[in-house]
């Protein structure tokens, strides 16, 4: 039986585009400019962006499938749009959910004891031009600008996982002398019918103002 999350990555997947028999997630991805890459580790300059979140509890595990409901109802309509006007008679206005295209990363950080799972907002919305979510539970955040260190892994969604790869980024941290400014994100970028071996997996971390 599938898993919550991956029926509604199922259902996002109406949107992939079929080419020469190869499946494209046609999906927005977050905006970054490379500054320093050592292998498997970058640090990165991201351009500002709005993310829809919600706090969750359970394990690393559990909390992305818990979220991913009141995330994926949100873009797909559930929303307090701007009231559209029907072009037929009798004229008759309602307003209308409006539907906001699925993007990558997922982000899943660690939040006074919570999860806080998020889905990032396509570009072109501002925070002031997002429709406002029905659900109270679904909050949209601006994220100014900033660095972040990150490192990239492919593989299973495990814990194990997930712990070895940030106590890698961490020691390079170290290493550089540079310290972190918050909490770790974890970001993945496909859906869960995605072969293990071909995963975009991420551990982010922020960096403090100044950093090189």
């Amino acid at each position: 039986m599938k898993t919550l999350a991956q029926r509604i990555w199922f259902a996002a997947s109406a949107a992939v585009l079929l080419t020469g028999g190869s499946v494209v997630m046609a999906i927005e991805e977050a905006a970054y400019r490379v500054v320093e890459k050592d292998g498997a580790c970058e640090i990165r300059d991201y351009a500002p962006h709005v993310l829809a979140e919600t706090l969750v509890d359970g394990d690393l595990e559990q909390a992305g499938n818990a979220a991913f409901r009141p995330l994926f109802r949100y873009i797909s309509g559930a929303n307090r749009a701007r009231a559209k006007v029907a072009m037929t008679a009798p004229v008759s206005q309602a307003p209308v959910g409006e539907k906001i295209a699925m993007t990558a990363p997922v982000g899943q950080e660690r939040r006074s004891g919570r999860w806080a799972v998020s889905f990032m907002m396509p570009a072109a919305y501002t925070r002031e031009t997002l429709p406002e979510p029905d659900d109270p539970r679904v909050v949209l955040r601006a994220v100014p600008a900033r660095r972040m260190a990150a490192v990239r892994y492919s593989g299973t969604w495990s814990e194990k996982r997930y712990a070895q790869h940030r106590a890698a980024l961490e020691s390079w941290l170290a290493k550089k002398g540079l310290t972190a400014a918050g909490d770790p994100v974890w970001a993945r970028y496909n859906p869960p019918f995605t072969p293990w071996f071909l995963r975009r997996n991420e551990i982010l971390i922020p960096l403090t103002e100044g950093a090189p």
